[in-house]
């Protein structure tokens, strides 16, 4: 019997001339791999609607061996263009798929992740790159899979601290209002990488790129 859920599209990469590898964001089942058979094909069913970030309905059969399922069906909820209109857009959203692949478990429920994720992902295409935006993602992803970094915030100064807790707790249109000095963009900065070095193997090396921008004022 096939399963039914929606996701945010991770990955894809080539199984064989014409089928696809598809790594999904579940809020139901976390991370999930189907393959699309066939979908390279310009006829295929899935022509069109297996890229980078496209939000879908989507259902799939279990595979009986494997972690590697049979993709059916998929509905575009929302093909995401305007992620596709600045590389500095996408570099951004590249380095958050690469911390939820590193921060979440396979076919494990991530409700909160994916609404962080999708959310996230608006705030980033109606608004641009924004460190900002990198900043609080990272602390809210941190928080949603148990790592607060805000309880490890107190070598930072007052100031800092405080737009550490704002930046976990606050929704994304008020934290675009925060206006932050360099030295605590600095000081933020290099705290989290620091953070984030010693709760993961490695900071993926896309976060540097996805601070290119440098946009607080």
């Amino acid at each position: 019997m096939d399963e039914r859920t929606e996701g945010i599209v991770l990955r894809t990469r080539l199984l064989t001339e014409t089928s696809l590898i598809v790594h999904w964001l579940t809020p139901d089942l976390g991370r999930v791999a189907t393959v699309a058979k066939g979908a390279r094909r310009p006829k295929s069913p899935f022509a069109g609607k297996l890229d980078f970030l496209y939000h879908a309905d989507f259902s799939f059969q279990r595979s009986r061996s494997g972690d590697l399922h049979a993709l059916r069906e998929v509905v575009v909820r929302d093909f995401q263009s305007g992620l596709r209109k600045d590389v500095a857009v996408l570099s951004q959203a590249s380095y958050w798929v690469q911390l939820i692949e590193q921060l979440t478990e396979t076919e494990s429920p991530v409700p909160k992740i994916f609404d962080l994720f999708r959310d996230g992902l608006k705030i980033l295409a109606a608004t641009g790159s924004d460190n900002r935006t990198v900043l609080a993602f990272e602390v809210k992803l941190l928080s949603d899979a148990g790592l607060s970094p805000v309880d490890a915030g107190e070598s930072l100064s007052l100031g800092a601290r405080e737009i550490l807790q704002r930046l976990g707790e606050g929704d994304w249109e008020l934290l675009l209002k925060l206006r932050l000095s360099p030295g605590q963009e600095r000081e933020l900065t290099g705290f989290l990488e620091a953070f984030l070095r010693t709760h993961l193997d490695r900071v993926p090396g896309s976060r540097s790129r996805a601070l290119e921008k440098g946009t607080f004022q």
